[in-house]
């Protein structure tokens, strides 16, 4: 029995003669009857009573005819999200963050991604740069969005924005008063640190920025991000972080751009991903990435895969 056979038999119980049916199909009605009389003898039942007034189901057809639309609906419906998942645009797409998600380009950017491929399942990873990277060598997640430069990292990568660098600062500590803080500022301020996230990249913007390797007083903690600034409100001290962490409001907490003599300080980030990943979920996001943050590098007419 085909799948084609269960289809013909459904569409012949739709019309009231073999003639629509067959119009309807495209095929000859002669075919269609023989389909249909291939059918029954297939499954040893008479399906169609056939009467110079149409072509009915019988008891039995209607029988059959119920398990036939059944199987052609599952059938279908799997084959629509295979398609999808081919192309795509449906499955799942493990990424790799360690900024936060309250604000800037990268809530944006999946955002995005879930308004154009609704049926894409995403599930977020945090960590630290050199975590992310590894995650991304064993193959444990597709993409990563970190802090660049890593040298560490030869396959495809991507320049995709660049966040300033804030303090969030306790609400009556006196650099509140500034509209702007210079890295000289927080000597001998204390300095909450995170393990997580960009919290390396941040330690060495101290040590470059104040010219030692232990600038201040740091205190550091293996905790998130709004935990860390649950402390700033409770005054514990202060902490650097992306502007991406401003699009939240914490209790107690103030937040102030800081500079250098050439203005705001930013920390560039890229995309990470392996060539060989074979997830058909990960080129569409690749896509859309491309489209926001164009490669200006690129020689004409070569791209990344």
């Amino acid at each position: 029995m085909e799948f084609r056979d269960l289809r013909w038999a459904i569409a012949a119980s739709q019309h009231r003669s073999l003639r629509q049916a067959a119009e309807t199909l495209r095929v000859k009605q002669s075919t269609l009857s023989r389909c249909l009389r291939n059918l029954e003898h297939k499954v040893g039942s008479t399906l169609f009573e056939r009467t110079n007034g149409g072509t009915r189901p019988t008891i039995q057809g209607l029988e059959f005819l119920d398990a036939a639309r059944r199987i052609v609906g599952e059938t279908e419906a799997i084959t629509a999200r295979l398609k999808t998942h081919s192309r795509g645009e449906s499955g799942r797409l493990i990424i790799g963050i360690h900024a936060s998600l309250s604000a800037g380009n990268l809530r944006a950017t999946l955002l995005e991604h879930r308004q154009r491929f609704p049926d894409v399942d995403p599930h977020l990873v945090d960590g630290t740069r050199d975590q992310l990277i590894s995650d991304l060598v064993n193959s444990a997640i597709d993409i990563a969005f970190v802090a660049e430069p890593n040298p560490r990292w030869s396959d495809k990568t991507l320049l995709v924005w660049s966040e300033r660098v804030v303090v969030a600062l306790p609400e009556h500590h006196p650099l509140t008063a500034r509209n702007v803080v210079h890295w000289g500022e927080l000597r001998q301020e204390t300095l909450l640190l995170s393990q997580h996230g960009p919290g390396p990249e941040f330690h060495k913007l101290l040590t470059s920025k104040m010219g030692a390797s232990d600038p201040c007083p740091l205190l550091r903690h293996d905790v998130s991000l709004d935990r860390l600034l649950t402390l700033v409100g409770a005054g514990w001290g202060m902490l650097l972080a992306l502007e991406g962490a401003t699009g939240a409001t914490y209790p107690g907490v103030t937040f102030r751009e800081v500079h250098d003599a050439e203005g705001p300080t930013r920390l560039s980030f890229r995309a990470y991903w392996r060539h060989a990943n074979s997830n058909p979920s990960l080129r569409p996001f690749l896509d859309m990435l491309r489209e926001r943050y164009p490669d200006l590098s690129a020689a004409p007419g070569t791209g990344t895969d």
